[in-house]
């Protein structure tokens, strides 16, 4: 079920300020808590985000009230709903008609609310465990078009998060236009090397297409920080190794002869190369390869001469 709202105040004679929109989200199947954003607002993601794993993810926007994240999770934590850690917040907050927060709870249970006085178009779309929000947009199409896209698309959270920031751009976004983005996503020990929940955390401070560059820079983390998935990796046959040998060798990790055979020298290169490039969270210690490690091992050894 998807539940839409929206407040506008025709403030036309009155500067513009920053123009946000949001989503805040819980992955069912594991329990990931999440918030993307875009703003014409510099490094948007040092206000907009909050998450704790286990606990909820709140965005905080429109002349953003920052002590609404930790004061939120706070709450959350205690055992209120997402409605009522909404309704918590802005009962004593005299400006309360200026702010607008979304917020979903470890439980999936998502509410949202949108000031008076926001600027217009502001609204918001809750949903089955998300909400879209936003401020100073082009229509309420935005915020619909992200519901849609992110409960059409496939995947892990913060990929789903980045295609709903990409359909509500493309839907309109921003009526200031771009500038920056973020991406949260929190796991209890997902952070690396265990230590933290910070899945995934990524900003892009000051971009003229913030959304598109957000995408790129997961990809890339992705590659670094995600293991394999194991139903993917490629066994290393004759013809494999023939061609890991040439482009090892070629970039000079690799001395011996080129045989085909996936021989502890290979190996030994191909772990050198892996280790230089930081690609060892996807290191397979058998004769196997991960697909996006053969895939980057080639576009190196093509881009060699360029």
């Amino acid at each position: 079920m998807v539940r839409c709202s929206s407040r506008s105040c025709n403030r036309e004679s009155l500067p513009l300020r920053p123009s946000t929109f949001s989503i805040v989200a819980r992955d069912p199947g594991n329990g990931d808590l999440g918030v993307a954003v875009q703003s014409k607002f510099i490094a948007v993601g040092a206000v907009v985000p909050w998450a704790r794993a286990g606990v909820g993810a709140i965005a905080t926007q429109s002349y953003a009230n920052t002590t609404y994240g930790p004061r939120g999770l706070a709450l959350l934590a205690e055992g209120l709903s997402a409605a009522e850690t909404v309704a918590r917040l802005t009962r004593d907050d005299e400006e309360r008609g200026l702010r607008q927060v979304g917020v979903v709870s470890a439980a999936g249970d998502a509410a949202a609310f949108t000031g008076d006085e926001c600027y217009e178009w502001a609204g918001h779309v809750v949903g089955d465990g998300y909400c879209c929000q936003g401020n100073i947009l082009v229509d309420a199409e935005t915020v619909r078009a992200m519901a849609t896209a992110f409960e059409s698309a496939s995947g892990d959270l913060a990929g789903r998060l980045v295609a709903a920031l990409a359909a509500g751009q493309a839907a309109g976004g921003d009526r200031r236009g771009q500038q920056s983005a973020a991406l949260l996503v929190v796991r209890e020990g997902g952070g690396y090397g265990g230590y933290n929940d910070r899945l995934v955390d990524l900003r892009v401070d000051d971009h003229p297409r913030p959304i598109e560059e957000l995408a790129r820079l997961l990809d890339l983390y992705k590659l670094y920080f995600f293991e394999s998935d194991e139903s993917e990796l490629l066994p290393i046959d004759a013809s494999l190794a023939r061609e890991l040998q040439h482009m090892l060798a070629d970039l000079g990790f690799y001395q011996a002869d080129v045989t085909g055979v996936y021989d502890e020298a290979t190996k030994s290169a191909l772990w050198h190369f892996s280790s230089v490039e930081n690609l060892e969270e996807r290191w397979q210690d058998d004769a196997r390869i991960d697909p996006l490690v053969l895939r980057f091992l080639r576009d190196k050894w093509q881009a060699r001469g360029e």
